[in-house]
């Protein structure tokens, strides 16, 4: 076993067994696909293939296309509405300066969202799923840089767990194995890795505020042209009130966003693709100049410092790149790509040089760029469109919000609170309601605060920007450690892409205090939230793994006469991995009693985003056989929900019985001395000694009985009701994080057992522990 495991000597004893519940399947060879062994002498299988994503027909994915055009581009797509204000906040005072802005979105949109996310990001996902967390739990599968020492060697067996990656050379194996030592032996490593997958979702989260504030203000405020009266102040309000309805309809759910919402953008690109091309035609052909990148050259000559800080603007025309990497799980990367590069990418340069066109000759409609390029004739309708795809362009940044706290929310860094699956069909398609109604209240808040698209733009690009760069440097590990790219490679997208994000991280920064300072503010909260939550979190699995029941003092316990032994089938739940968790031994003494059959029950998340239901169980007998006691890790993805599969108890019972006939079956394949269960019973034929092999068949129905029968009798699930403490002595910064931070939160969200809502009440007991951490 690796270096970060914890386990007992005396667990050799244990045999395991990994299960595969094949309904309808009676051949006794087929009853196991592989054995997944839980202790070293159990041996590994060879042969197992990793199995990828199921090949899709063109027709399935060019409807997958279709659909991502109304979930994943909305953000992307709406921001011509305020760029190039946000990028001429003074006014324009050169002509020319028009020129040198659009190339310099044109180079930006190119390189950023097209080159860097489409054709490079998208290659990281993890099994499909993206996002910074995704990033992160890839990493940790690659290289021991998890804080928890929940890590088992038959983890790596799960299907879904490594990718399948061509042959690398020796030179950059080394290289990939000697930067992965250097990170699995840095503590400073670890915990940077951590805090930068929490500030990614932090940001990611604060994008789910500041983008409805952004885009609603920016397409309702286009009203001005026709209806001069209305003040900024109605508008604000006129917003803020569209606002809460989109928050209102969230409970509703994104099963049929795709559908409902992709021909609204569909049209929405077809518009913005032909005005551009008509104001091209129109006003200006020779804009089209402005793909030669010597116009930056002279806008930056110009205007040096001012044009430096008008990049804070610039940087809203990428903004969507990050949802566009979180929500590509929804879909297939190339569905993304094929959207991206026919139809997202094209119409966005026409709709840009469009408005270059119209401001080359009247630089003074610069603070409304989009309507005022508008031709009268499509006002009201351009207006309407507009208003609906920035409520589209909110939900992906909402939806996408909802997702990140799922996935952190499995791995254990943010607090327990309901998550509600609003799709059969789409298990990443959920809804937070606690989140739901702060999101609500933070955006209201923030549009009635900063009132104007300016101070909201600088807020944005700071989110945007360090999502960006966050992204970029997790996928240089990926490529270093996962990928083995060439070292050409990976210094040229450092030069390149690196260098970019810098210099635009650089010029948000100087607009810290012009609203740039929300987004670091939003995740200064979150990331001291996620972060307690998570250092206790590993506090309570370490202090369970020290006080962790042995081996032999279990036996101990079931072997004790002043115990009785009912009828029923007792399932203890915790998420401790490797042993029996102390509430036990706190139940025992309180009740001197146990079931007749007994299983420990460790939920385990593992860092991937779905796990098959065939492998999801693994199971340990505790001997001797007599006593009926079992252990079992229930393994999840941190998009799988824990009833996906049916009732658990249900399913385990059913997992149980397969891993007692597997069981029976591997000993008697270990004593014929390698060779099948059918060819030892052809073998004790011919000398007609059947009657050993009658008594392991009625053996293993005497014990599948036991179990039906106690499940039968009747279930208890158990749970343990931990009171968290800092221990004597503990330091003052310790006792505030347990005493006063965590166990507020604790409080005030969802309590532990809400996580089992599967469970009938009537069946569930509570166990109730002081935990001094």
């Amino acid at each position: 076993m690796s270096g970060d495991e914890v386990t007992d000597p005396t667990e050799e004893s244990l045999h395991g067994v990994a299960i595969e519940a094949l309904k309808g399947k009676k051949n006794s060879h087929n009853l196991l696909r592989r054995y997944d062994s839980l202790d070293m002498e159990s041996g590994m299988v060879s042969g197992h293939q990793l199995h990828g994503r199921k090949v899709l027909n063109w027709s399935i994915v060019l409807q997958l296309a279709f659909q991502s055009i109304g979930v994943v581009y909305g953000d992307l797509g709406t921001s011509p509405l305020y760029v190039l204000p946000g990028t001429f906040q003074n006014g324009v005072k050169n002509a020319d300066d028009i020129l040198g802005a659009v190339s310099l979105i044109f180079y930006t949109i190119t390189l950023i969202p097209l080159i860097n996310y489409v054709f490079i990001v998208l290659r990281a996902t993890d099994r499909g799923d993206g996002g910074t967390f995704a990033l992160y739990s890839l990493i940790c599968r690659y290289a021991k840089v998890g804080l928890i020492p929940n890590q088992q060697a038959e983890d790596s067996n799960v299907s879904n767990f490594k990718l399948v990656l061509p042959g690398n050379d020796d030179r950059r194996q080394r290289r990939a194995e000697a930067f992965k030592s250097k990170l699995e032996k840095s503590q400073f490593a670890k915990v940077s890795l951590l805090l930068a997958a929490l500030l990614g979702t932090s940001l990611v989260i604060g994008d789910g505020i500041i983008t409805p504030c952004i885009s609603v203000l920016s397409a309702v405020g286009g009203i001005k042209a026709a209806a001069s009266t209305l003040t900024d102040e109605k508008i604000m309000w006129i917003s803020a009130a569209i606002l809460v309805c989109l928050f209102t309809f969230q409970r509703l759910g994104t099963a049929i966003v795709g559908y409902t919402f992709a021909p609204i953008m569909c049209v929405w690109y077809i518009l913005i693709g032909a005005i551009g091309f008509y104001n091209i035609v129109k006003f200006d052909p020779m804009v089209i100049k402005a793909i030669n990148p010597w116009y930056i050259i002279d806008y930056f000559r110009r205007n040096k410092k001012e044009a430096w800080i008008s990049l804070g603007g610039t940087v809203l025309s990428i903004t969507g790149s990050e949802a566009l990497f979180a929500a590509v799980g929804h879909f297939t990367v190339r569905s993304v790509q094929i959207c991206t590069c026919t139809i997202v990418y094209p119409t966005i340069v026409l709709c840009y040089f469009g408005q270059a066109a119209v401001l080359h000759h009247h630089p003074e409609y610069v603070k409304d760029a989009f309507y005022k390029s508008t031709p009268g004739p499509l006002y009201w309708p351009m207006f309407v469109v507009a208003v609906l795809a920035s409520i589209i362009a909110s939900q992906a940044l909402i939806s996408g919000a909802f997702s990140v706290i799922q996935q952190s929310l499995a791995l254990g860094c943010f607090p327990r609170v309901k998550v509600v699956h609003t799709s059969a069909k789409y298990e990443g398609q959920v809804f937070i309601p606690e989140i739901n109604y702060l999101l609500m209240l933070a955006c209201v808040g923030v549009t009635l605060g900063l009132k104007t698209t300016e101070k909201m733009g600088n807020a944005y690009g700071m989110a945007v920007v360090f999502v960006i760069t966050l992204t970029s440097i997790l996928l240089v590990l990926v490529m270093i450690i996962i990928w083995k790219s060439s070292l050409f490679f990976i210094i040229s997208y450092v030069l390149i892409i690196g260098s970019v994000e810098l210099i635009y991280l650089s010029a948000v920064m100087y607009k810290f205090d012009q609203g740039g300072y929300l987004p670091l503010a939003f995740s200064a909260i979150l990331i001291t939230i996620m972060y307690v939550w998570n250092n206790v979190y590993r506090r309570k699995y370490y202090y369970e793994l020290q006080n962790k029941v042995s081996p032999q003092r279990l036996m101990e316990i079931a072997a004790d006469t002043s115990l009785c032994r009912i009828p029923g089938l007792a399932m203890f739940y915790s998420e401790l991995v490797h042993g029996v968790p102390p509430i036990f031994k706190q139940y025992v003494a309180n009740v001197p009693a146990l079931h007749s059959v007994i299983v420990f029950v460790s939920m385990k998340s593992l860092p991937i985003s779905k796990v098959p239901s065939e492998e999801r169980f693994i199971f340990r007998r505790v001997e001797p056989k007599e006593l009926n006691i079992f252990r079992c890790v229930a393994r999840y993805g941190y998009t799988d929900a824990h009833d996906m599969d049916g009732p658990l108890e249900l399913v385990l019972v059913e997992n149980l019985k397969e891993f007692i006939r597997g069981d029976y079956r591997r000993s008697q394949t270990i004593t014929n001395g390698g060779e099948s269960p059918e060819a030892g019973i052809e073998s004790l034929g011919e000398y007609e000694d059947t009657i050993q092999v009658e008594k392991i068949e009625e053996s293993i129905e005497g014990e599948i009985e036991v179990v039906e029968n106690a499940w039968r009798a009747g279930v208890v699930h158990l749970i343990g009701e931990s009171e968290v403490v800092a221990a004597e002595g503990a330091g003052i910064g310790t006792r505030v994080m347990i005493n006063y931070a965590y166990n507020f939160m604790k409080r005030n969200l969802r309590h532990y057992d809400k996580l089992y809502d599967h469970i009938p009440h009537r069946s569930l007991l509570k166990v109730g522990m002081t935990y001094e951490l």
